[in-house]
């Protein structure tokens, strides 16, 4: 008898460590992800990772918040990244491009805070002035709509190119005399590739970031430089980009606190000296 409530009581109290350990795990749960205090963002290298590096881990660890940077080369892994879960947020992208991604995928991305705006500039390998590029050269611009849209409306602003109805392409404005009347051959390449293809062109409009990043600025001073009213500055400005349903969470709320701070914003002015502007606004 003595055997047998023992081996009862030796059961009741293996059953009783089970039931702890189980209602432990589902308590303890919540209090676990409370404590998830790393933020991971993807972003392109220059000058996004630098501003993440430089500025705004410090401003995050102060509030007692971990920052993991992610560097893309690409404007195409940073979204596809943060709709698997990889990220919690990207920031590298203008609205357009965002909007035309969700159109394009069925994404459901979404602006939370501007940063900055790379103003887009004229560089060229061959020429350093305006008036030496002849009639008929070969200018490379961005592949991908919202960046090709933008760089040919900076060559019709800069008068190289006239304004048309409808899409603005390289199928629309080579060949056509009304746009073209110079004859330029407009070439669509990846947006990184333009630095790279640089010397394979008479010019090249490259965004501000892949600029910087193949030091242009230093080595080959662009020759124009994009401009901005009230209305552009929205459209052109880098935005921190989340998941549909994660904009008022407790990460992204911090990541916007820090990366808008007087910190930042002294580390933009005095780093990039006007070839990267604060713009931290709101979306549209």
């Amino acid at each position: 008898m003595k055997k047998i409530i023992t081996l009862l009581l030796a059961v009741l109290v293996v059953l009783s460590l089970a039931g702890c350990s189980s209602g432990g795990g589902s308590s303890e749960q919540p209090a676990a992800e409370a404590e998830d205090k790393k933020i991971t963002v993807g972003v392109n290298p220059v000058p996004h990772a630098e501003i993440l590096e430089n500025a705004v881990k410090a401003v995050l660890a102060e509030a007692g918040w971990e920052l993991e940077v992610v560097v893309y080369e690409d404007y195409v892994l940073p979204n596809e990244n943060l709709v698997a879960g990889e990220l919690d947020a990207n920031y590298f992208q203008t609205l357009g491009y965002m909007n035309n991604q969700n159109d394009t995928h069925g994404w459901k991305l979404t602006a939370v805070k501007g940063v900055h705006i790379e103003p887009m500039g004229l560089y060229s390998d061959k020429y350093t002035a305006i008036a030496d590029i002849p009639d008929g050269a070969t200018i490379s611009v961005p592949n991908d709509e919202d960046n090709r849209t933008r760089a040919i409306e900076f060559l019709i602003a800069n008068g190289f190119l006239n304004a048309i109805e409808g899409e603005l392409s390289a199928a629309t404005i080579n060949g056509n005399a009304n746009a073209n009347p110079k004859g330029y051959e407009i070439v669509e390449l990846e947006a990184a590739q333009l630095p790279l293809a640089l010397a394979d062109v008479d010019a090249s409009v490259i965004n501000g970031n892949y600029a910087l990043g193949a030091g242009l600025p230093s080595t080959h001073p662009a020759l124009l430089v994009e401009s901005f009213d009230a209305e552009t500055s929205i459209r052109r400005t880098n935005f921190i980009v989340v998941n549909e349903g994660n904009e008022n969470s407790e990460k992204i709320n911090a990541l916007i606190e820090a990366i808008t701070s007087d910190a930042v914003a002294k580390y933009i002015e005095d780093t990039y000296k006007g070839a990267v502007i604060t713009s931290f606004v709101d979306p549209q």
